[in-house]
This record gives C-alpha cells, structure tokens and sequence, in this order.
C-alpha cells in the first residue's frame, strides 16, 4: 500500500472515530444527595431566629392588652394603651422614657465627641504611654458592670457629688468611650493618608483637611460608634441603678414594675422603640441600595 493510501486511511479512521464520540449520548449529571449540613444549618437558623423573636412579639402583642393593674393574662384587645400611653401613674412611664432618651443624647455626645478625638490620636501619634492607654480603654468593656456601677457609685460617694442625671450622664459617658473608640479606630487606620496628603499639597489648611477630608471619610465609623452609645446607653441598668439615686429611667422603670406586674404602657413605649429602629435600618438599606444603583447607571 503506498504511503497516500496509508494516510487517507489513517484520515479516515480518525474522523470515523470523531463521529462516534459525537454521537455518543452525553451522561446525565447525577443528582447530589442532601447531607445533613443542607437541612440541620437552615433549621438551626431559623429557630434560632424564631427563638429571638418571641421576647419582641409577646412585647408587641400584649401593648394591645386591656389589662388593668398587671399585663401578665390576656383581657382582651384595646388601642387604649397606644392612645393613652402617658395616662398611667400620672405619666410616670413616658417620665422614665424621656430621662432615658435625654441621657443617651448627652452620653452619646460627649463619648463620641472625645472618643472620636482619643481614635485619631492613637492611630495618628505615637506619644509615650500610647500602649497603656489602648490597654486602659479596653478595661470599661471587659469589667463587669456591677463592678463599674460599685466602684463610680463609691467615688461620687467620697467626692460628696448628689446622684442625679449628671452623674448617670456621667457613668454611662465613661463606659461609652471605650465603644466609640474602638469603632472609630478601626476607621481611622483604614484612612489612606494620601487622601489627606493630597489636601495638604492643594494649599489647605489643617482645618479645612480635616473638616472637608478626613471627617467625611470618618463619618460612617462615628455615626456607627453614635449609634451603639445610645442604645448601651439606652438599654442600661445595672450602672445606672448604682447611680441614680431618685431618677427613674426606662429600664429602671420596667425592673421596679416587674415585682407588681409590667403595665402594658411599658409595652407600648419598647414596641414603638423596635418599630422605630426597624424603620431606620430598612430606610438605610433602601437608600443605600438605590445611591448604589444610581451610582452604578452613572458608571
């Protein structure tokens, strides 16, 4: 056989074999089998989750008991207590509300305005003492609160300071600092500081760096840290308890209430306090998505 015969033989083995393999059927894929991990994580998530929300939904449900002395049995159903929030014990519940919400603003200012300042000279400045001073910052967070309410209670006590709002400001103030300033200095060190370097190089000031600069770029980091002082703030008792002698705030209010029966006002105010928050936290996420979304169809 001559050599042009032994290739178109060889050509025409290899596109013989070419279309079997084309028409070979292709294998179906084979259907993974659920472990245990598929359905078990879900099924803890959920009830986890469901677990979480019972505490707020009963909160919810029995604001709308027409309960008279105790909210502990269900009576029936009323808008009375939404209508009439500040009607039981002469107002005493909206009273503790208002104490709580004005000691959280001036808590919040004041830990987030030197938290913010103590955040950037840690990251910014290397001074003597700038370890210990991380160290100490740390301390208000990792002691108990029964020891802070003690220890701040005593000190007020020997310095001859009257328990009033003052000094609840002041100690919820003091362990809000150390919050703030871990927030904002995990900001800080994520700066670039040729951001600011560029500014520099523009013929600005100091000020008008930090103002049209550095604050910018803060803001999310300390709105953040803002927003958890208040709700520590907000949501203490332990520290305030120690140190507040005849002011009643929320939370104190609920704790005293709870040997008698919690009035269902008490309800009402804590459920529109997680509507209120939930509102927020849907409104952000609404207004992010679509800054986003418009950012996007600029691009």
């Amino acid at each position: 056989m001559s050599g042009e015969a032994q290739a178109a033989a060889v050509l025409g083995g290899l596109a013989e074999s070419e279309q079997q393999e084309v028409r070979e059927p292709t294998p179906s894929p084979r259907r993974r089998r659920l472990g245990l991990g598929d359905w078990l994580l879900p099924a803890y998530a959920i009830v986890a989750f469901v677990f979480l929300l019972i505490p707020i939904v009963y909160t919810f449900v029995f604001s709308f008991n027409d309960s008279i002395k105790s909210n502990i049995s269900w009576r029936g159903f009323t808008f009375d207590k939404w209508l009439n929030v500040c009607n039981v014990e002469g107002g005493a519940v909206c009273q503790a509300f208002g104490n709580s919400v004005a000691i959280g603003l001036a808590a919040t200012l004041i830990a987030t305005t030197l938290g913010t300042m103590i955040a950037i000279a840690l990251v910014r400045y290397r001074f003597r003492a700038r370890s210990a001073i991380s160290l100490l910052l740390f301390l208000p967070m990792a002691t108990p609160e029964v020891v802070l309410g003690a220890g701040l209670a005593a000190q007020f006590l020997a310095v001859g300071v009257p328990k009033d709002m003052t000094t609840i400001i002041l100690a919820h103030s003091m362990f809000c600092i150390s919050f703030v300033v871990v927030t904002v200095k995990a900001r800080v060190a994520s700066l670039d500081p040729a951001l600011e370097e560029a500014g520099r190089d523009l013929y600005a000031s100091p000020a008008q760096v930090f103002w049209r600069v550095t604050f910018p770029l803060l803001t999310p980091g300390i709105l953040a840290a803002a927003l958890l002082s208040f709700a520590l703030s907000f949501d203490d008792f332990i520290i305030t308890n120690f140190n507040s002698g005849s002011v009643s705030t929320f939370p104190k209010y609920v704790y005293i209430s709870a040997s008698r029966g919690i009035p269902a006002e008490a309800n009402v105010i804590a459920s529109a306090v997680f509507l209120f928050a939930l509102v927020l936290v849907i409104a952000t996420q609404v207004s992010r998505a679509a800054r986003t979304k418009r950012l996007a169809n600029m691009g």
